[in-house]
């Protein structure tokens, strides 16, 4: 569980990075998963663009997400929203707080 200032820190470092996919008509499914599991592990932090025509409601979505993912759901900024887990791969560069 991440407190209010790990939140803060990972909001200010979002803001530098690109969404890595979007969720489109299909919604959450388990293709989307996998490949935002894979993209998880290798950054540690990513961002998701909600397309308006998914019917879906971006903040929902990111707490479904987070859940199937094993990962914190940090924030839903109009349809952008942003994940964070620690990565188990020692090569990969960690995010300090």
């Amino acid at each position: 569980m991440l407190n209010s200032k790990q939140r803060s820190n990972l909001r200010s470092l979002a803001q530098n990075i690109e969404p890595i996919t979007q969720v489109g008509k299909f919604g959450v499914n388990q293709s989307l998963i996998e490949s935002l599991d894979l993209a998880i592990e290798k950054r540690e932090l990513i961002k998701v663009t909600v397309l308006e025509n998914s019917g879906l409601v971006p903040k929902q979505a990111g707490i479904e997400i987070a859940t199937e993912l094993g990962a914190e759901f940090v924030c839903a900024t109009g349809r952008k929203l942003v994940f964070y887990r620690k990565s188990s791969n020692p090569k990969v560069e960690h995010i300090v707080f």
